[in-house]
């Protein structure tokens, strides 16, 4: 919850995907499933009461909810000053969009109307092949008022706090789901803590041709050859197809917004183009 004194979490808990779960992947959740923890999907080995992390024969969706005093490092009050980072997190299938890249206030606004990410096998019934999906404001469902008011609300907040605004995709690189490969955690955790230690902010940025995105040439702990995600495909030209065709589904989804959404947004539109 944002307030005009800063943020505040009030849910008293926590709520993570454990599917493979193991002390040395997620040392912190690992140690959560203890009495108070709920898992749900989740199966047993037989005769114990040790949960198998590996068995996805009710889904790959298992689950666990535990209470934010079963973590460690915790801020005691739940209290926060105004970010100075805020992160958009999308799981894109399709290996277009880069692991990291700092958003414009314009681009902050269109992605946050947009809510991009893509469905995979195992998060709902009858998924097998990645679909793409868009949930305004990354919450439609909960959203009372036109998604322009909230992006507007955003910019204003950014403008007002000096917030920089990332979008993070843990989806794939190197191709699209079945081709290439999920972008490894422990990359996205060095991405996120290099800008939380402000360590991207000297760093050089390289534009993006069809998202406009600015995605820096180096970070640490990364492998610089990743941060450009059509340095990872082998065929260049399969992607940049397929980032003209995720161009393509932004813009038909967000025409539904466009009346309502300023010059700043519209202008901040992924643009196709023939040759990348």
């Amino acid at each position: 919850m944002m307030s005009m004194g800063g943020v505040e979490n009030f849910e008293g808990g926590c709520y993570a995907k454990c599917i493979d779960l193991s002390a040395e992947k997620e040392p912190d959740i690992f140690a959560a499933v203890k009495p108070g923890a709920l898992l749900e999907n989740i199966s047993f080995f037989e005769g114990t009461n040790k949960v198998n992390y590996k068995d996805t024969s009710i889904t790959q969706n298992t689950r666990v909810s535990y209470p934010i005093d079963h973590i460690d490092n915790i801020a005691k009050p739940s209290l926060g000053k105004n970010p100075k980072n805020i992160f958009f997190l999308t799981a894109d299938a399709f290996g277009v969009l880069p692991p990291v890249s700092k958003l414009t206030a314009g681009q902050a606004m269109y992605h946050f109307i947009s809510g991009y990410t893509a469905k995979v096998a195992g998060t709902e019934a009858g998924v097998t092949e990645p679909q793409l999906t868009f949930s305004a404001c990354f919450g439609a469902p909960f959203m009372p008022l036109h998604p322009t008011k909230y992006a507007e609300m955003l910019g204003k907040k950014m403008q007002e706090h000096n917030v920089n605004v990332w979008l993070i995709n843990t989806g794939w690189s190197g191709g699209v789901y079945g081709v290439g490969k999920r972008i490894s955690l422990k990359y996205t955790r060095a991405m996120i803590t290099a800008i939380l230690n402000g360590e991207l902010e000297g760093v050089d940025y390289k534009k993006h041709v069809v998202f406009g995105l600015h995605m820096p040439t180096t970070c640490p702990n990364v492998p610089s050859e990743i941060l450009s995600p059509r340095n990872t495909w082998q065929d260049k030209s399969a992607y940049d197809t397929k980032a003209n065709n995720l161009a393509d589904a932004f813009n038909k989804n967000f025409a539904q917004f466009a009346d309502n959404a300023n010059a700043e947004i519209l202008d901040a539109a992924p643009k196709a183009t023939a040759n990348n």
